[in-house]
């Protein structure tokens, strides 16, 4: 064994062809991050499955071993999900791709490894994707997708992963392949195993096959862009529209500090004040005005100052400023960045304390703080700006992080509506959860009981 390893995986040439494995210290350091804050860790071996066979002799070896397993898919988390800290085996499915649509049930079976867009492409020529929608949907694979249960900014109207997950295969650490629901739209019979595994960020086994719902794609889109007075303005114009029985496509905040900076980045006119940028489906034209009509009243009852509406191809110009976010606040500041990108849910009627909560908590630790959000379903992102060779700075971030984190919380919200727990978040869990942290040691312990499958993540240990 290599001095520089922790743990002996030479056990994967008996298990592997020689291609579907990797000792190399220049590929292994290839998934020893993520694309997140924490401290990265390069694992002992990189083994790349092609089957869920392949996959459940690498799990069944490796239990045996006590080695310990990190599932990897795209690579795109931020909260130190796929971090092997334990180092071990990365276990990288990105490989296993099949994609087949069946378009009379609305469903696509996927291998893990299939990219978001590229299942979206294939199911397109049906009239149909996958529509839970997220920012990496380039990178990020439906594999990552239900271990995070993620989502985006159509889960206002659509839900997260969750909601469209029909069937899993699961291989579990022993090696046992385990189906976890049935390929129809509801199903009565039984212990929801399905959902024990969605979310679980590859704590209990690896999904190697999912049955995925499908939705239908809006034949007709309209957006608006809605500029407010003030941020408590917008954040009623959210709850109103919500209220209403109106559920848009998407329902997005922005506050004056980010566009101002995406002012600063495009040559486009847009404003520099509190801003909702609305989006409505629908299966006709009549349908969709009537609806971005019934939005605007909702927010002209709560004060807007502008309202710019759009259709087809203009659209996209009324998203431009909500796509401009991210890499407008990573350009700010010479020699800052993002240090994190904070990620908490709260109830839609709280949504205005928790943006209040930011700008008092980014006032009183010196913290640049643009925030977006998905307000219609209360989930609020902010990014504490820093110089990452500034310890100073970069703990003030964090600091700025923890705070929100517990105020959302404590407003009856959760510590992440869709990054997952990882690493970052683990410190939260009893907060958020308990006595419910025990039983879910237990399923954990039940389920892999000797630890061998991504260590150090959602669990805080019993002593923390």
């Amino acid at each position: 064994m290599d001095e520089n390893t922790q743990h002996d995986c030479s056990f994967l040439a008996d298990v592997l062809p020689e291609e579907r494995f990797s000792l190399d210290r220049a590929e292994r350091e290839r998934f020893a991050a993520d694309e997140g804050p924490h401290p990265a860790s390069v694992p002992d071996a990189v083994a790349r499955p092609h089957s869920t066979a392949q996959v459940s002799a690498v799990l069944a070896a490796a239990n045996e071993r006590g080695v310990p397993v990190t599932p990897w898919s795209g690579g795109s988390s931020i909260e130190g999900n796929p971090i092997p800290v334990e180092g071990g085996v990365v276990l990288d499915t990105f490989e296993m791709d099949d994609v087949t649509i069946r378009a009379a049930d609305r469903q696509a079976v996927v291998g893990p490894g299939v990219v978001y867009d590229e299942l979206n492409t294939a199911a397109e020529s049906a009239g149909l994707r996958f529509a839970p929608g997220i920012a990496a949907g380039d990178v990020a694979t439906v594999g990552g997708m239900v271990a995070n249960n993620a989502s985006g900014l159509n889960a206002v109207r659509y839900g997260q992963t969750r909601e469209h997950v029909y069937r899993l295969e699961v291989v579990l650490p022993d090696g046992e392949v385990v189906e976890c629901g049935r390929d129809v739209v509801k199903t009565a019979s039984g212990y929801s195993l399905r959902d024990l595994f969605v979310g679980s960020e590859g704590t209990l086994g690896v999904v190697t096959e999912a049955t995925v719902a499908l939705e239908p794609i809006p034949r007709v889109r309209r957006a608006a862009l809605a500029v407010f007075p003030t941020r408590e303005a917008a954040g009623e114009a959210v709850a109103a529209v919500m209220r209403s029985g109106i559920t848009p496509g998407a329902i997005e905040y922005l506050d004056t500090r980010t566009m101002e900076m995406v002012a600063a980045r495009t040559d486009v006119d847009v404003p520099e004040a509190p801003t909702l940028v609305l989006e409505v489906h629908s299966e006709s034209d009549a349908g969709a005005k009537a609806a971005l009509e019934a939005v605007r009243e909702r927010c002209e009852g709560a004060g807007v100052s502008e309202w710019r509406a759009a259709a087809g191809d203009d659209i996209d110009d009324v998203w431009q400023a909500r796509r401009d976010v991210y890499p407008a606040a990573c350009d700010y500041r010479e020699g800052a960045t993002v240090a994190v990108i904070g990620d908490v849910t709260v109830p839609v009627s709280k949504y205005p304390d928790i943006i209040r909560a930011t700008v008092d908590a980014a006032d009183e630790l010196g913290v640049t703080t643009p925030c977006v959000g998905h307000a219609g379903d209360g989930n609020l992102h902010f990014l504490p700006i820093a110089d990452l060779d500034d310890e100073d700075e970069v703990a003030r971030a964090m600091a700025l992080n923890d705070r929100l984190v517990a105020a959302a919380i404590d407003v009856g919200g959760t510590a992440t509506g869709e990054h997952g727990v990882g690493i970052g978040k683990r410190k939260f869990m009893d907060r958020e959860h308990a006595n419910a942290v025990d039983l879910m040691r237990e399923v954990k312990d039940a389920v892999d009981p000797d630890g061998v499958m991504n260590p150090g993540k959602v669990l805080p240990d019993p002593d923390e």
